[in-house]
């Protein structure tokens, strides 16, 4: 066989897929193990979306649909977005994606060129770097402060003739970190200053805590020209299988963004889109329940591992415990899934290594378990 694609060969397998791999087939195995290595809600998807979906079933909706999504799912992402996060949005400024991650992949095909940069704030989502790659683009990566995982002044160094994009992630997977306003307006700044374009992936933005406030980077003067805002189901409304996600871009992004996805994946599922209908209109108490029941794991996982002695990012957002170990994070990644059978994602993963991410997205008996495992293992 003649040598396949370089350019795929050269990426790495995404870790938090392959870590819960490895952890199923441990557990396939007859061995314990606990999965706190990937960003799955717990909950089952709340019954009147199920039930939307299997109305449109059984109406016949199982036939094409226009490659940007049904009118009746723009229709409702234009009017959340408009409304809940101050983007101006109308139904022609949508593409509903198969996940947000595809959404991701669909903007990078559009804007990057080869040779283009994308600057990513470390840490950065698994899926950033490969999917700028992938586009043909150049990731320059940099890292945020340890101690408030905010942006400040130095990331202007990394601003070159070359970049093109910058991708902003707030709710951050994998930090929990949700940015202030002041972060906010110095990555709007120089997008105007520098005429970037940015992604802002706002996946996790219902899932915030103890007083923090997700903001939209479109809403701020002058950033709606220029932002593409990614979103989806998969978390808020515990969706993750449906593969369900949307994007709200420029009329230039956007036309490029559809010209892929009709040449890939036509649409997304079209009996699918009548559950992401019911998510957005219908009632929203089944999301602050599922937000309030993972503040409650929020606390006691950050106290149990304050009390083994760990310090963590400032865990405002997403359902992420992000752990400084003071190690080598793959290898106490490894000893903690070969000896303790809690499995977890090394920091390394999302470029800063001497990290562990832990998910809370599991109930509060499983995470009370691994933590006594922890503690067991560390000799506490």
């Amino acid at each position: 066989m003649r040598p396949l694609s370089a350019k795929i060969g050269a990426l790495p397998p995404s870790a938090t897929i392959e870590i819960s791999n490895t952890a199923k087939k441990m557990k396939q195995q007859g061995i314990d193990v606990i999965s706190l290595s990937i960003g799955e809600p717990d909950f089952d998807t709340p019954d009147h979306i199920k039930q939307a979906c299997i109305s449109a079933l059984l109406a016949g909706e199982t036939h094409y649909a226009p490659s940007a999504g049904t009118p009746a799912l723009l229709s409702a992402i234009a009017e959340k977005i408009g409304g809940e996060n101050n983007v101006p949005c109308s139904p022609g400024d949508v593409i509903v994606t198969c996940g947000a991650k595809d959404a991701i992949y669909e903007a990078f095909e559009a804007v990057l060129n080869p040779g283009d940069e994308a600057l990513l704030l470390d840490p950065s989502w698994v899926s950033y770097e490969p999917g700028v790659r992938i586009a043909g683009g150049t990731p320059v990566h940099h890292h945020l402060s340890e101690e408030t995982f905010q942006v400040d002044d130095t990331f202007l160094e990394k601003v070159t003739r070359k970049t093109r994009m910058i991708v902003v992630n707030s709710p951050s997977n994998p930090s929990g970190a949700v940015f202030t306003d002041r972060s906010l307006r110095m990555i709007a700044d120089l997008c105007i200053d520098h005429d970037l374009i940015a992604l802002s992936d706002e996946i996790y933005e219902k899932l915030v805590y103890g007083g923090a406030v997700h903001r939209s980077l479109g809403s701020i003067d002058g950033m709606a020209e220029r932002t593409i805002t990614v979103n989806g189901f998969s978390k808020a409304y515990a969706m993750t299988g449906w593969r369900l996600g949307y994007a709200v871009a420029p009329p230039a992004v956007l036309a490029q963004m559809i010209k892929v996805q009709q040449h890939t994946i036509s649409h997304p599922t079209t009996f699918a889109m009548a559950g992401g209908v019911a998510a957005l209109k219908g009632d929203q108490s089944c999301v602050e329940a599922m937000r309030v029941e993972f503040d409650r794991r929020r606390q006691y996982l950050l106290g149990a591992l304050a009390d083994l002695g760990y310090s963590t990012a400032p865990a405002e957002g997403a359902f992420y415990a992000y752990v400084k170990t003071g190690g080598d994070d793959l290898a106490i990644a490894k000893q903690w899934l070969l000896e303790a059978h809690v499995a977890v994602t090394p920091g390394t993963a999302f470029s800063t290594p001497g990290w562990l991410r832990l998910s809370y997205a599991a109930s509060l008996e499983t995470l009370k378990t691994a933590v006594d495992r922890i503690r067991v293992l560390n000799g506490n």
